[in-house]
């Protein structure tokens, strides 16, 4: 694999398509709305192919030419992508559907999907020239981006809820950002980095409000189509807070379509949410094209404890386009999955990962999922950072 990459030719804004320049460290658009990466992909159609990632780092950068960091020498790497696909024959037994896999990003750094997104956040603010970063976070990407900022030595600044649980406080602290908790939710903590973005400069890294978070958990779409053995499965169920990581792979499937990898077929998308925090299951239900913040937001599942989410849009509409749907799981029926999935997998899932195996229980119990179909159920954290939390209802 050549050592140099094109990178990313514009950034698009995903509500009017206007254009800007890829090379200057950019937010949201003017139009306040999430902003994407776009490549030539017909230029790199012929060599950037399935076979030719044989061989690769077994890492997220295998995919350097979608990806939009241009300098190699600019890449942070903790070991970040290309986790476990882990068949589960027992649960799919459970569920009384064809084929369970259980994509397992507790195994990423930091031990949450989290480190894919800020992994190419920090390399590309890095290479951009950012002299701090910031972001408010439900805990997860409180340490991805504590942990990918220190191995760039860019400072850090983060600020979470007070409830956010001890190890991941802890760990946040043991590499090295400066923590702020906050009695109240993500969105309070959002207002709280606004204002040191505003008045100190740091580089807001807040979820979609910066272009390269997703492009971190696009990879995940590309990994699936490469783990099973260049196919995508019928369905796949997915924790959803700000979204990114079903954002991300919708965009995914779009640009595999263009470099030929594959056709018009696409996973029904279903979004996962606490039954505690649910805008977008309520905006899918109302057939809203956009969702309203959620009020006094509860739920142990830290991740699903977003009251609003930015690319409130774009999630509808992937759900829609693919003949998906959306799902509100209780807290308490999250920790008896949890203990489920574990027994039959040996996969101690976070909150998250165990809302994913509750809705599939329940969208079999409706008819959505067949007998037959092949499903990905999302586990997007450790059960380890959970550890002492208890439901809520």
């Amino acid at each position: 694999m050549a050592e140099f990459m094109p990178g990313a030719t514009h950034l698009e804004c995903t509500a009017t398509g206007e254009r800007f320049d890829s090379e200057r460290l950019q937010g949201l658009s003017p139009a306040g709305k999430p902003l994407f990466a776009r490549y030539d992909l017909a230029a790199i159609r012929e060599t950037f192919t399935p076979a030719a990632l044989r061989g690769r780092r077994p890492d997220l950068w295998r995919y350097a030419e979608v990806l939009p960091v241009r300098d190699p020498s600019a890449r942070v790497c903790l070991g970040e992508g290309f986790t476990p696909l882990l068949d589960a024959p027992r649960l799919a037994r459970r569920l009384g559907t064809g084929r369970v896999w259980v994509k397992d990003e507790g195994q990423n750094p930091t031990g949450s999907f989290k480190a894919r997104g800020l992994g190419l956040a920090v390399s590309r603010a890095k290479e951009l020239g950012a002299e701090a970063v910031a972001l408010p976070s439900a805990g997860n990407a409180g340490s991805a981006a504590a942990a990918y900022g220190a191995a760039a030595g860019l400072p850090v600044h983060v600020v979470v809820p007070q409830d956010t649980p001890r190890p991941i406080v802890e760990e946040i602290r043991a590499l090295g950002a400066d923590l702020q908790l906050l009695d109240g939710l993500i969105t309070d903590c959002g207002r709280v980095v606004k204002q040191g973005v505003e008045e100190k400069g740091w580089f807001d890294l807040s979820t979609l409000k910066e272009p390269y978070r997703v492009e971190g958990k696009k990879t995940m779409g590309y990994e699936l189509f490469e783990q099973l053995g260049g196919r995508l499965p019928d369905v796949i169920l997915y924790p959803t807070g700000g979204g990114t990581g079903l954002i991300g792979m919708w965009k995914a499937f779009d640009e595999m379509e263009a470099l030929g990898w594959i056709g018009s077929e696409r996973p029904r998308m279903v979004t996962v949410q606490a039954a505690g925090c649910a805008p977008m299951v309520r905006a899918f239900e109302e057939g809203a094209a956009s969702a309203e913040a959620w009020q006094n937001a509860a739920t142990y599942a830290s991740g699903l404890r977003v009251p609003g989410a930015v690319g409130d849009f774009l999630i509808l509409q992937a759900l829609r386009e693919s003949g998906g749907t959306a799902v509100a799981v209780p807290d308490h029926e999250m920790a008896t999955w949890v203990h489920r999935m574990g027994a039959d997998t040996g996969v101690f899932a976070a909150p998250e990962g165990g809302a994913v195996a509750a809705a599939a229980a329940k969208l079999r119990a409706s008819g959505f999922l067949a007998d037959d179909d092949e499903v990905v159920l999302f586990n997007t954290g450790s059960g380890l950072k959970y550890v002492g939390m208890e439901p809520v209802d």
